[in-house]
């Protein structure tokens, strides 16, 4: 990793860092749970439980299940949870394991254990760090500092750290007390409550790589300690379990029987075992297939905590015995493939449940199961997004279904209306049709290529080649697909479809027929494409198909340029269409590293940008390459990232060359200098696995595999800041077209720190927090709906040193006119908060609003029309440093989807101006007549005990009851105890609700609004006019009255 001395800066003072203030990457969903391996209850707190997801951090609900809320962020390293254990005795001590161990091809490794001391509000590393995937912790039953640990250790290659660990000082030292070897690490611990002596273990001898899962050997075993971990004896041979080779062992003893012990082994004569005698001895109970399904994967069981009789285990299904354990019946869950389960032993019908589509939570027993859909932890491969607008973004979710997702929403919040599933594929690549949005293709396993129409929601198979591997090695394919193969569109021609297997095919008939454009691009190698699995229980997923096109694309800039990466280390490039390739592999990559995206560069056709990785090979350092000259020449670009951080994609920006952002294992880093050096780019983002990213228009799209989908808007300030000149002086950026959109902000409540609610459309609600930092500001998260994007045009600008009193930023129409300005110091809706370095202020198009109303009568105030939006057009910002002016142009566009004309809008625009113009005529009006009655309020009040007292008293009456007359026909009055609307019709209302029907959408004017306006405008003067007259008449008879009385009159 480079030092620090070589860092980027976008401009000189200014680093990617330093743009946390200006922008912020938002979470679109969707809110649909990926997997869940770790699970815990409160013990005391009826509605509080945690879940771990396996690569989105902890999670915590206060009800039940029926929000959650991620309690992990910012204290976790690494995203990945496969352990957690609440302290019976003190449960504000929680312990996290990181790292899951269901070690699944797209598994993510942890940096240790994590543990909170206040119930999850914080977090601190207490060490294992390089343990890399915990099974199990336990924590003694009265003892919060003393715990146990069952680390599996490194799952694609050797370690020392692995086994069962101890701590008795709360994680402050460890021990390593049970110890197998190198390949082996510890999957599961059971503590007898009886006897917290009395502990048991499972030690699992287990590898994967790119091509395999090896599950199983000498070293895995079951054993037992009687002294809290002291001294163990091994239990495996003992009378009744298998004499043979030992995979996967789950292990659960039983609370409310000592001595009792289930043991759920992988073997070849495997199945369900118990013990009565604390493992002394052994009977099989079960070999149910649907107990020993996918070994290395599930293998979980779990005791009863209160009968002896009771015993769930979790694989596919979730399956519940009540004899002991002899036999099973399935309980239905919401999702398929479980992980993990709590049971309170206080009350066994309170319980959670981890499987692959989320936590969810039971309160009678396993009856009825809480949502999956409220967890935004869904897990992505690939990414693409359409040209709709708003633009959709669309994914594959391991576990689930191909989803598209719009980018932003006109109920103010992402909805799970505004997005669907686009077929069934879950493993990989998607791609959208470029001029028809309706089309897309997505990977399943198998190799199977499915085509969604979402016209008439018809799926239909385009498989290359439908032939059945089930439980063939994959050297007897005839063509071999990985688990993500790509599937690409052409950039030239929407009819081109291009997938990669072990070598690149082409269809222009949307999968009808496959041409064959290349040999087999791959090292080919047999041994690395044998049977899957073993040495007990074969894998026939096909998720570890090796030797295979596993990356692709086509130059944007000529087409028939194409680049193609392998799985197992290769590059290869065609110029001619696929007529003729070269291997062009960087020399130095290491053997067996998978390339996993490469990047043609939009702005040079002999650039092209590569990210690989080697982490199934044991490997975590970054690998990125760039060439010049088509693959001739490479260079290594990896300066800044540090060496732990595996990468995984690499995007140049389409509108700035050499700009470039990268997605790792723990998230995304930016260069400025074409490669030279990166720094982070997270921000807001969560610690999470990018998998990986686009750039559309001028958003940045990120997918997740653990925490959705995020886009970080606007990328403005990185493309400007990077070409600007030095820093000593202030710098305006030039604000990015903004669409002008009427609803995508509805009238959320005002901020109240706590969970609120907003409820949109009739039965569609949405949740959010309102979070208050020290500083008083509140920030928004939303619970159950993805975030929408700024709603305004947003101005970015950079002062050098602390800015002086006079900062302000005015924006101006195309005539120069000023609509508005912000000044620092001002208060209220014209206040400009600035400080030195980079700021960001946003403007929301809108012109000022009508004259207020002051207050009267105890504060109340009628609802007023905020400022007109501006209409689509030319405009300008001009930012004001004491003496020293900046401006910058920018455009607002039409929302695309109005078929409105730009003087339709026009039209609309005029016409609210005249409205405003005419309430404001009529606020003033009502104004002054209250600031007459103060004033003969006070008179009267001085006059008190004079001689002219009665006859001041009595023209001061007459005089205010006919300005509030006059005032009460302009405008309205406190409304009636009870009213249900609130405010009695007058004038102002009824030039406010015209306001609202002519800006209801985005057209002109209708004809009746015009004659409301021209009729109420009509009714307005005439009351303007009376109100003159009565200044003219009866005030002026007041003023004379107090005149002659010889006191000071009253000025109108």
């Amino acid at each position: 990793m480079n030092t620090p001395e070589q860092s980027m800066s976008l401009r000189p003072g200014v680093k990617p860092n330093h743009l946390s203030d200006v922008m912020r990457w938002r979470c679109i969903g969707p809110f649909r749970g990926g997997r869940v391996v770790a699970v815990a209850g409160h013990p005391n707190e009826p509605a509080t439980f945690f879940f771990g997801a396996v690569a989105g951090g902890v999670w915590k609900t206060t009800d039940a299940g029926t929000y959650w809320r991620n309690v992990s962020d910012p204290y976790f390293k690494t995203s990945s949870v496969g352990a957690m254990a609440i302290s019976d005795s003190d449960p504000n001590v929680i312990y996290v394991g990181t790292g899951e161990c269901c070690i699944r091809n797209n598994v993510t490794h942890g940096d240790g254990i994590y543990k909170s001391t206040d119930g999850g509000e914080t977090w601190k590393n207490v060490g294992l760090s390089d343990t890399r995937h915990v099974a199990r912790i336990r924590v003694h039953p009265k003892n919060p500092d003393l715990v146990y640990v069952a680390a599996l250790g490194h799952a694609f290659g050797t370690n020392e750290e692995r086994g069962v660990f101890r701590s008795s000082d709360g994680g402050d030292t460890w021990e390593k007390v049970l110890y197998k070897s190198e390949g082996a690490g510890a999957i599961d611990l059971s503590m007898d409550p009886n006897n917290p002596r009395t502990i048991y273990a499972t030690i699992w001898q287990a590898h994967r790589s790119f091509w395999d899962i090896v599950s199983g050997g000498p070293d895995s075993g079951i054993y037992k300690s009687t002294d809290g971990g002291d001294t163990w004896i091994e239990l495996s041979g003992n009378p009744g379990l298998p004499k043979e080779t030992l995979g996967r062992i789950g292990i659960a003893a039983s609370p409310a029987k000592s001595g009792r012990v289930w043991a759920l082994v992988e073997a070849e004569h495997g199945g369900l075992f118990r013990s009565d005698d604390g493992g002394a001895t052994w009977e099989e109970l079960s070999d149910d297939d649907d107990l020993r399904v996918r070994s290395w994967y599930y293998t979980h069981v779990f005791a009863d905590p209160s009968d002896p009789e009771t015993v769930w285990v979790l694989a596919a299904k979730t399956l519940k015995s009540t004899d002991g354990g002899r036999n099973f019946s399935e309980v239905p869950m919401p999702h398929t493939d479980q992980h993990d389960l709590w049971i309170d032993p206080n009350d066994t019908r309170r319980m959670i449940e981890g499987n692959d589509g989320g936590a969810t939570v039971s309160l009678n027993g396993g009856d009825t199961w809480s949502n999956l859909y409220n967890q935004p932890t869904a897990q992505f491969y690939h990414i693409d997004t359409d040209n709709q607008f708003p633009y959709h973004v669309y994914g594959t979710q391991q576990d689930n279904s191909g989803v598209a997702v719009r980018s932003h929403s006109d109920s103010g919040a992402i909805l799970t209306s505004d997005w669907y599933m686009v077929g069934m594929s879950e493993s990989g690549d998607i791609a959208v049709k470029p001029d028809d949005h309706n089309i897309v293709y997505s990977a399943y396993p198998h190799g199977i290529l499915n085509r969604y129409d979402h016209r008439n929601k018809e799926v239909r198979v385009v498989t290359v080649w439908p032939e059945d591997h089930s439980d063939l090695p994959a050297k007897t394919f005839k063509y071999r697909f990985a688990w993500k193969f790509p599937i690409v569109f052409s950039p030239h021609d929407s009819n081109t479809l291009y997938i990669g297997g072990n070598i690149v095919f082409r269809t222009r008939d949307d999968g009808t027929t496959w041409e064959p454009i290349s040999p087999d691009l791959t090292r080919n190698d047999p041994t690395k494409l044998e049977i899957v699995g073993g040495p007990i229980t074969i894998e026939g997923a096909e998720a570890e198909v090796y030797c295979t096109v596993y990356a692709f694309a086509e130059s944007p800039l000529t087409p028939g340029l194409l680049w193609a990466g392998t799985d197992d280390g290769l590059v290869h490039v065609s110029r001619d269409g696929g007529g003729s390739w070269k291997d062009v592999t960087p020399p130095t990559i290491p053997e067996w590293t998978m390339i996993h995206s490469i990047d043609p560069s939009p702005h040079d056709a002999a650039t092209a940008y590569v990210a690989a990785t080697g982490f199934k090979n044991d490997d975590y350092k970054p690998y990125l390459y760039k060439t010049n000259d088509y693959g001739e020449t490479w260079q290594t670009i990896t300066g800044g990232i540090p060496d732990y951080d595996f990468t995984r994609v690499v995007r140049e920006d389409p509108a700035r060359r050499g700009l470039l952002y990268c997605g790792t294992e723990t998230g995304v880093y930016v260069s400025a200098d074409d490669g030279g050096y990166w720094e982070s780019l997270q921000i807001n983002l969560p610690v999470v696995p990018i998998h990986d990213m686009l750039v559309k228009d001028n958003d940045l799209v990120a997918g997740t595999h653990g925490r959705s989908m995020w886009i970080l808007d606007d990328l403005s300030p990185l493309r400007q800041f990077a070409e600007s000149p030095s820093g000593d002086r202030p710098h305006l950026l030039r604000p990015r077209p903004t669409h002008r959109l009427l609803h995508q902000a509805p009238h959320f409540p005002d901020a109240t720190p706590g969970m609120n609610y907003m409820v949109r459309v009739l039965g569609v609600p949405m949740a959010f927090d309102d979070n208050m930092a020290p500083d008083g500001k509140i920030s928004r998260e939303m619970l159950d709906v993805g975030e929408n994007p700024p709603d305004g045009v947003p101005v970015v600008f950079h002062l050098p040193v602390d800015p002086p009193e006079g900062v302000a930023l005015t924006f101006l129409d195309s005539g120069g006119k000023e609509i508005k300005t912000f000044s620092r110091g001002d208060e209220g809706d014209e206040a400009l908060d600035v400080k030195s370095g980079v700021n960001r202020f946003l403007w929301d198009m809108r012109y000022p609003g009508a004259q207020k109303l002051s207050e009267v009568e105890g504060g109340y105030k009628p609802k007023e029309i905020t400022g007109i939006i501006a209409p689509p057009g030319s405009f300008s910002v001009r930012l004001t440093v004491g003496s020293e002016t900046f401006e910058e142009p920018f455009e607002l566009l039409k929302d695309p989807r109005s078929s409105a004309a730009q003087g339709d809008l026009d039209e609309q625009f005029e016409l609210l101006v005249k409205i405003r113009d005419k309430l404001s005529e009529v606020h003033e009006a009502a104004n002054r007549t209250r600031r007459i009655r103060g004033q003969v309020d006070a008179w009267e009040e001085r006059a008190t005990g004079r001689p002219e007292a009665e006859a001041v008293s009595k023209a001061a009456a007459s005089l205010k009851e006919g300005l509030s007359s006059i005032e009460g026909e302009l405008v309205a009055m406190k409304p009636p105890p009870g009213s249900l609307r609130g405010e009695v019709a007058r004038l102002n209302g009824g030039l406010t609700k015209l306001a609202g029907v002519v800006a209801s959408a985005d057209w002109a004017p209708t004809k009746q609004s015009y004659e409301v306006f021209s009729e109420v405008s009509a009714k307005v003067d005439e009351r303007l006019q009376k109100l003159q007259q009565t200044i003219d008449t009866d005030v002026a008879a007041f003023v004379k009255l107090v005149a002659d009385s010889g006191t000071p009159a009253v000025a109108p």
